[in-house]
């Protein structure tokens, strides 16, 4: 709890932490290797926060105070402030962002929920993810019972809509390829109401415990975990034959919710982007494999309906995943689907059917999310839609008649044109 709050503030302060520590002279070779850890010391000794950060980082820092107050002083006369309260207040505020946290409801409901948190709490629904309450910015619950006994999620908005895009019915077979931490995992439970069974592969040992966890104190029953590679799995093994959902949120670059946790801010985030070809090779390893993942997830002889799911903003780890990956979509029966249609923000538009896919952004004051869903055609020419799925429109022709002849539009694109007609804002 310490560190997750030391660590926002003293990025929120870092240009001018990593002025006073520069004009010190105090990050010598040594300490250059440990920069983030002796910001984070410098920010809680030197603004006075007074918790007990313990250390070499925190003797380097003591020793050197009478230094660095001198440079903080420097720095404030340079500004013409006359504290450090006045100095720190100068800072580029940081928009705040609203706490998501998502109701277990293998245990509880949103209204117990409700009725439990708006006694000190500020509290509501969110309108368009099931069972997700929004409270204000800067509400901590880490600690809160609800949440340490599994009744609550401390969960983003975004990292929520990607299980609610895939929307698999109880008594379905699904699969979550790479499930650890397992937030999502349980989330499928819950959307499943516990019935049906859901296969949780993760390959890390140390993230299988992990997931572990998460399903135990979830209290779900119907969740088979598996310390192994989801590529592993023989799709034509008759077990795996009444698979109909499988949910892929494979390793990505992170990159979408390192802006969200201020991670752009951190020294060592510039050296990393100082070193573009090793960013991008990076990049490119994930994204083979992440094609090479969602290829085997399509290949699964029953599965109806796939989700892709990235938390990365970059393209290569997206729409051109999705964009390599079409073409044998297609010859196996797939098509995209467009989950949450009345969301604003869609793919990049590079390639004929990208509008179908769905982005989050920081702007919208959640993580930066990439969703794309597949769904199976059925064999009399449909789509193998689940009932009641509020979540996914799936694009179907509707022919206007127009004085000169018929003019076809995708359901999607008509929708948008009443929208905007009525100038409806999302």
């Amino acid at each position: 709890m310490l560190k997750q709050k030391l660590v926002p503030q003293s990025l929120a302060d870092l240009p001018i932490l990593k002025e006073v520590l520069g004009s010190s002279g105090v990050l010598n070779s040594k300490w250059k290797k440990q920069e983030e850890l002796v910001v984070v010391t410098a920010y809680d000794i030197l603004f006075g926060q007074g918790t007990a950060v313990s250390g070499s980082a925190e003797q380097l820092i003591l020793a050197n105070k009478d230094i660095l107050s001198s440079a903080l002083d420097r720095i404030c006369a340079k500004r013409n402030v006359s504290s450090v309260e006045d100095l720190v207040g100068q800072k580029t505020a940081v928009k705040p962002k609203p706490r998501f946290l998502r109701v277990n409801t293998l245990k509880t409901t949103a209204e117990s929920v409700i009725e439990e948190l708006s006694k000190i709490h500020m509290v509501y629904k969110d309108d368009m993810v099931p069972d997700m309450l929004v409270l204000p910015p800067g509400t901590d619950l880490h600690s809160h019972p609800l949440v340490t006994n599994g009744k609550v999620f401390l969960q983003g908005k975004a990292s929520c809509m990607v299980a609610v895009a895939l929307n698999p019915k109880p008594g379905w077979k699904v699969i979550d390829a790479c499930a650890a931490p397992g937030n999502k995992t349980v989330h499928l439970a819950a959307l499943m109401n516990g019935e049906g069974s859901i296969i949780a592969c993760e390959l890390n040992k140390e993230r299988a415990k992990t997931l572990q966890h998460t399903v135990r104190r979830s209290g779900a029953n119907n969740i088979q975990t598996v310390n192994g590679d989801f590529l592993d799995i023989d799709s034509k093994d008759p077990s795996y034959a009444e698979v109909r959902a499988i949910l892929l949120d494979p390793s990505c670059s992170g990159s979408g919710i390192s802006t969200e946790r201020l991670d752009y801010l951190l020294p060592s985030h510039s050296r990393d982007d100082q070193d573009d070809a090793s960013t991008s090779s990076r990049v490119m390893k994930l994204s083979a494999f992440q094609k090479k993942a969602l290829s085997h997830a399509l290949s699964f002889p029953s599965v109806a309906r796939v989700v892709y799911s990235t938390c990365s903003i970059h393209q290569a780890e997206n729409e051109d995943v999705v964009n390599a990956v079409l073409p044998l979509a297609t010859s196996l029966g797939f098509e995209l689907a467009t989950p949450f249609p009345q969301w604003h923000r869609r793919g990049l538009p590079i390639f004929e059917g990208s509008e179908h896919l769905l982005r989050t952004d920081p702007e919208d004051d959640l993580e930066g999310f990439f969703i794309a869903l597949f769904v199976r055609k059925a064999a009399n020419g449909g789509v193998e839609e689940p009932s009641e799925d509020v979540a996914v429109e799936v694009p179907r022709k509707v022919v206007l008649r127009r004085r000169h002849g018929l003019r076809t539009f995708s359901s999607l694109r008509l929708s948008r044109m009443i929208l905007c007609s009525n100038r409806v804002l999302w």
